[in-house]
């Protein structure tokens, strides 16, 4: 983390180089807010996240932001997703669809917590799917986007073998030619196989553990969460060249998954999220 803030700080105070090109960059006229020529993001950085869904201890991880166009087919990751919108946009409202694949690696490994790492690691969870939704462009202004989507994943991967059901809203604004921001809003729908998999506790788990015995009769509603996305570019255009970015977000774990004892006894119902790195755009 200290590596990466030192990095953000330098270029920050970058070169004369660097002012030179936001200068000129300024001078140029504002970009098309409909372009759909291809384009190429990837951001390195760190993370600070919860040890697992429900935990109060927390450790940083290495992440990796991707965004690409290429023929009018956007991809982009989310956390361990990565999506495909394959229905070109353009002004106004647009339709969404497309497919997701990812992991979920919620306690897949030791945890920090001895009496929840007593409970046993869980499966790796390759799960696939696909969202569908809509866009609207220049609510406010010629470049910003409200989106709602609802994705829906099912786990393939012999581990909690159930779907997931995300709907989500977005938005995203530039702030200026260099800055942009993000906002969204999302919940969690899950099943009663997910929600026993990763927050019930059976006989031998209790044994383990010491905890007591927890187990689901139905699913639902698992969490909401916000986040706050902000990214500024070096270069002095928003479309190329090297920026940095941060995000932030806060999850709250609801009903009986809060109440389980992983959570309510060993861990917490407040779920926070952080990361910060660099990026490069072409």
């Amino acid at each position: 983390m200290k590596r990466i803030m030192l990095a953000a700080a330098l270029l920050l105070t970058a070169t004369p180089a660097v002012a030179q090109d936001v200068a000129a960059a300024a001078e140029q006229p504002l970009p098309d807010p409909n372009d759909q020529s291809d384009s190429f993001q990837i951001g390195l950085g760190a993370a600070f996240v919860p040890d697992y869904e429900g935990s109060n201890d927390y450790r940083l991880i290495p992440g990796v932001i991707v965004r690409a166009r290429v023929s009018g087919i956007s991809i982009f990751s989310r956390g361990t997703y990565l999506y495909a919108d394959v229905i070109s946009d353009g002004p106004g409202l647009n339709f969404d669809a497309g497919p997701i694949v990812g992991v979920r690696l919620n306690r897949t490994g030791k945890v920090k917590d001895d009496a929840v790492d007593a409970l046993g690691d869980r499966k790796v969870a390759v799960e696939v799917g696909g969202f569908a939704g809509l866009t609207y462009k220049g609510l406010t202004n010629p470049y910003d986007a409200l989106s709602l989507r609802l994705d829906a994943v099912k786990d393939v991967g012999n581990a909690h073998e159930s779907v997931v059901l995300s709907p989500t809203i977005d938005f995203g604004t530039p702030l200026s030619r260099t800055t942009f921001a993000g906002l969204s809003l999302s919940a969690d729908f899950v099943s009663r196989k997910y929600a026993n998999y990763y927050f019930g506790i059976d006989a031998a788990g209790s044994l383990a553990s010491g905890l007591p015995g927890y187990r689901f009769s139905d699913g639902g509603m698992k969490n909401w969460q916000a986040g706050l996305l902000l990214a500024h570019s070096l270069s002095g255009d928003a479309r190329k060249g090297l920026g940095l970015f941060g995000s932030a977000s806060y999850k709250r774990l609801l009903g009986d998954i809060a109440d389980s004892p992983i959570v309510a006894d060993r861990g917490s119902k407040s779920q926070w999220f952080g990361a910060v790195g660099v990026g490069y755009s072409w």
